[in-house]
């Protein structure tokens, strides 16, 4: 018997029994469709945080404090305005460009519309041509008002809408209050929609002012503690060589001497992107199996009603038999079945993925949410897998009955 003849009698057998063929088939449509959805969800998540950090720069590192992993050292020096000072000099780290400085603390923000504990970044009068983050209107702080100690503020998108009701109203000349002291408005920051960094509801302020005004960061050496050292490379082949510029100084300036007593860390925004995609990757393949129990719970669906379908024509196997037709042919009828559910199931379950998808981007409009051609194929190989593989038991049953027991079944 040839394969058209096999593939006419599975569709009338088949549409036979067609509310438990179409319930069979959704089985296999919610799984393929659970797996393209979650698989693109995974993937678009990826992406978005690709652009989240890739925004920030190639050629950029950033120094943070830590606690020692070496029981040995339990205290932790900070970083400084004096090392700041120091590793912008080309004799001490000649790879680097330039450093923008930053101290952060909270502070409780009142402004016309509404208060808001939000945080307070004091920042160096090049913090923008280092992080490459745009002004949307009014004007930076200037290298006077860092000198001037001056209580100026430029706020974040999302601050001008806790603060004054609408992320789109120009608060330029307006007067804030940052823990009880008055703050005149100058600038707003461009949008940058930082899921990650939180930098659109940050209120920035001259580094001095958060220091002295805001807090009391004096160290012992005369200078003032920092936060975050954001340091702009030469070049992005360097940064390897200016992470160990400014570990040496670092290391030396702490008076670190035995591996894992390191109080500071230098990253650069690549190790953080990998790390991401890292997170990501494993948020993918957690994803993707919980689909796949949908999709081994619809093939268990298909091997159960391949059994039935055998036990039910058992006297027409044997009829069949015994007129001539061999093992071989009756194995490629049901399996043939079987393929015909986990392919209709595959193609219904891509469109189901596909409207998944347009709904969950209507949704989630940060995270873009795309069919990718690796997910569609994929699925139709699971799918026509689960149809050959939950198929062959049953398809071999029956190819294995002997015509005298097949016709004397009741």
């Amino acid at each position: 018997m040839n394969i058209l003849e096999s593939l006419r009698i599975a569709i009338t057998a088949l549409t036979t029994n067609g509310l438990r063929s179409f319930l069979t088939i959704l089985g296999m449509t919610i799984g393929v469709g659970a797996v393209i959805g979650l698989v693109s969800l995974g993937r678009g998540v990826e992406v978005f945080v690709a652009q989240e950090f890739g925004g920030l720069g190639s050629n950029l590192l950033q120094v943070t404090t830590v606690r020692p992993s070496s029981p040995t050292r339990t205290r932790i020096e900070p970083l400084t305005t004096l090392e700041a000072r120091d590793l912008a000099n080309p004799a001490i780290a000649p790879s680097v460009r330039q450093i923008a400085s930053e101290y952060r603390l909270l502070g409780l923000v009142d402004g016309p519309d509404g208060t808001s504990n939000l945080t307070i970044r004091g920042v160096t009068a090049n913090f923008t041509d280092v992080l490459d983050w745009e002004l949307r209107e009014g004007a930076f702080i200037s290298s006077a008002d860092v000198e001037d100690t001056a209580r100026v503020a430029l706020l974040g998108v999302d601050a001008v809408e806790r603060l004054f009701g609408d992320k789109d109203f120009n608060p330029i000349g307006a007067t804030i209050r940052i823990n009880d002291r008055t703050f005149t408005v100058i600038g707003v920051m461009a949008e940058l929609d930082a899921a990650f960094t939180g930098d659109d509801e940050s209120v920035l302020i001259p580094l001095t002012t958060a220091q002295t005004r805001l807090s009391d960061a004096r160290t012992r050496d005369g200078g003032y503690r920092l936060t975050i050292l954001h340091v702009q490379v030469v070049s992005e082949e360097l940064l390897e060589t200016a992470t160990q510029e400014i570990e040496a100084y670092l290391k030396q300036a702490h008076n670190i001497i035995f591996e894992g007593e390191q109080d500071f860390r230098v990253a650069n925004q690549a190790q953080l992107l990998n790390f991401f995609r890292t997170l990501t990757g494993i948020l993918t393949i957690f994803l993707s199996l919980i689909a796949g129990i949908s999709l081994l719970v619809a093939g268990i669906g298909v091997m159960n009603i391949m059994l039935v379908t055998v036990t039910e024509r058992t006297r027409e196997i044997g009829l069949r038999k015994a007129v001539g037709a061999r093992g071989a042919d009756i194995m490629t009828q049901f399996l043939m079945e079987s393929l015909i559910l986990a392919i209709i199931g595959g193609i219904c379950g891509i469109g189901l993925g596909w409207i998944g998808i347009q709904v969950g981007g209507t949704i989630v409009t940060d995270v873009q949410l795309t069919i990718t051609l690796d997910a569609v194929i994929l699925a139709t190989f699971v799918s026509t897998f689960v149809g050959v593989v939950f198929g062959l038991y049953p398809a071999s049953r029956a190819a294995k009955m002997r015509p005298i027991d097949a016709l004397r079944f009741e």
